[in-house]
Parts: structure tokens; C-alpha cells; sequence
């Protein structure tokens, strides 16, 4: 499932096609042209070297990295190769849209297959709480603040969430006084992710893949800071995971507090981001740490995402 190539050994002993597939560089020796060939295409690097190369992940033991990471896409075969390849397809420099659309069709035919039908089958019946208000807006002279507000759910993202932050954003395109937009939560997190009550509650792939791509928060967020750059912010807290933090990555500037605990689990469902996440997370770490997220499973602390770039600043302390 895993292909591996050493940068520390000679390039004579490579025996790995690039490309072709899930490919993990291992090693301390960046600045080889063997190392540097390998750096760009491999799907990330690990090593336990210190680097701010955006391509390498540091851990403190690559034989165990590179094990769980293993075990992780046997497990998940599936969502693990085409999260590969839907990050090697898109072009984060690129106009959001077409991204996207790879993704939300990537992740349709995951919604479709045995591995997320597996998740489905071990959760069980699930129901989840409904909420009067499950997001608050407020307006601030030009000022527009939406908060998810579902706080004893950790504001896990449901429809009626995702109904209400539509309105919120559509009213902020709208008009074009409105020159700031804060997006926060209420209660101990930002935004735990989509909530896993409502999953596989929808069957109709098609019109899922259709609703996705036609009516999205990470469109309307895509746009507005294209419009309003650092004015359309996050800030947030807490836990931050899987579409919450698809969602925040969008903003042209993210805050975080610095309790706040990131990454995108979605591979524990046999699905990949479906929030836009392989393209706002991807523009701001590149698709090799992005990837890294995906497949490990592992979360990030808010000062390691300063220093790759999926946040701009972390909160003072009180």
C-alpha cells in the first residue's frame, strides 16, 4: 500500500516509481539531488530532523511514524489512496472551484464504499440533539460575527448549522457595507468537525455531491476573502477538527487560542475532507503536510500550526 524510499541511501537503490501512489520519503539528508528529487514528489517526507521545509514532517521516531501511518491506509485502503491522489490533483494556486468539485467527487464515491459502510455499521444508530439557535449572528455596525452555538456538541457542524452559516454568509456577499466577518463558537470548541450523528442519513450520493458543490460554506468563505482578505477571519479554540477547521483554513486570517488542537480525522471513516479542506488546508501547508494530517490521523497544537501556517497568530494568554 506504502511505498517508501530512504533518502539517506545512495540513489542507485531507489526502486520506487515517482508518482505512483502513496509514497513516503524517510531520512535526514535533504539537500541531495536524490533527496530533493524525491522531497517534491513523494506524498511527505519524515524525518527526525528538524526543518521548516513545508514538504517535511519532523517526528521523534520515523520507524513508528512510519508504521502507524501504515497500518492506518492497510486499514483504509481506499480513502488513503484517493486522498493521494486528490491532493496530487489539485492546484491550490488555482481558483477554488475546480478543487472543489475533485474533492466533493472523490469524496461521493468514498460516501458510496465499503469502508465508510464499515463506520457506519460499527457506530449504529445515532441521534443527535437539535438546537433553537445552532449559530448566532450578530452585526456590529460593519461588523458581521457568526459563532457556532451548538456548545454541548462541541459545535459539531449539522445541516441546521450549515443552513443558518449559508444565510450568514449570503447576507454578508450581499451587501457590500459589511467590510469584516468573524467566524468563532461559542462553549469549549470552535468546531469539532460534522457531526457524526448525521452521517450516512443522507443516501442520495448524487444530490450530496450536488449540495456540496452548489450551496458552500467553503465557496461563500472562498469569496469573501477574496473580497475582504484578513477581514475575513476565525478565531478559534478549543477543538478545531475536520470541517471546522476546513472552514476556518478558508478565512484570509485565523487566531487561535492556544488550548487549540487541530487536524482532519476523516480517514477514521473511510472518507477524506469533504468541507474543502484538501484545498484551504492544503493552500496553506502544501499538500505534503496536508496529506501527512490526513493519513496519520494525528492532531497539531496551536504552536506547530503557527509555524507550518495554518494559523496566522495565537491569542495572548489572559
Amino acid at each position: 500500500m506504502i511505498r517508501t524510499v530512504d533518502l539517506d541511501e545512495s540513489e542507485d537503490q531507489l526502486d520506487a516509481e515517482p508518482g505512483a501512489g502513496i509514497i513516503v520519503a524517510t531520512g535526514s539528508r535533504l539537500g541531495t539531488t536524490h533527496a530533493r528529487r524525491w522531497l517534491e514528489r513523494a506524498t511527505f517526507t519524515l524525518s527526525e530532523t528538524d526543518t521548516a521545509d513545508r514538504r517535511v514532517i519532523t517526528v521523534a521516531s520515523v520507524p513508528e511514524a512510519l508504521t502507524e501511518i501504515a497500518d492506518r491506509c492497510r486499514w483504509r485502503p481506499h480513502a488513503a489512496a484517493i486522498c493521494d491522489d486528490v491532493l496530487r490533483a489539485v492546484d491550490p494556486a488555482a481558483p477554488a472551484s475546480a478543487g472543489l468539485t475533485t474533492e466533493s467527487l472523490a469524496y461521493s464515491v468514498l460516501q458510496a464504499g465499503p469502508e465508510f459502510a464499515d463506520w457506519l455499521a460499527a457506530r449504529g444508530p445515532a441521534d443527535a440533539p437539535q438546537t433553537a439557535e445552532p449559530m448566532l449572528l450578530d452585526r456590529d455596525g460593519d461588523t458581521l460575527r457568526l459563532r457556532f452555538n451548538r456548545a454541548q456538541r462541541h459545535n459539531a457542524f449539522d445541516n441546521a448549522t450549515r443552513a443558518v452559516l449559508l444565510d450568514g454568509l449570503a447576507v454578508a456577499a450581499a451587501d457590500p457595507a459589511i467590510d469584516e466577518v468573524v467566524l468563532s463558537g461559542v462553549g469549549p470548541s470552535f468546531c469539532s468537525g460534522g457531526d457524526l450523528a448525521e452521517f450516512g442519513g443522507f443516501t442520495d450520493v448524487p444530490s450530496a455531491h450536488l449540495a456540496r458543490t452548489r450551496h458552500s460554506p467553503a465557496r461563500a468563505l472562498d469569496a469573501l476573502t477574496g473580497r475582504l482578505g484578513a477581514r475575513c477571519r476565525a478565531e478559534i479554540h478549543g477543538q478545531v477538527l475536520g470541517s471546522g477547521l476546513e472552514m476556518a483554513a478558508f478565512c484570509g486570517r485565523v487566531r487561535a487560542d492556544p488550548d487549540t488542537v487541530l487536524g482532519l480525522p476523516e480517514l477514521n471513516l473511510g472518507l477524506i475532507p469533504g468541507a474543502g479542506g484538501t484545498v484551504s488546508v492544503t493552500r496553506r501547508i502544501g499538500r505534503w503536510r496536508t496529506a501527512y494530517l490526513i493519513l496519520s490521523g494525528r492532531t497539531i497544537d496551536a504552536q506547530t500550526a503557527l509555524r507550518w501556517g495554518l494559523v496566522d497568530e495565537i491569542a495572548p494568554v489572559p
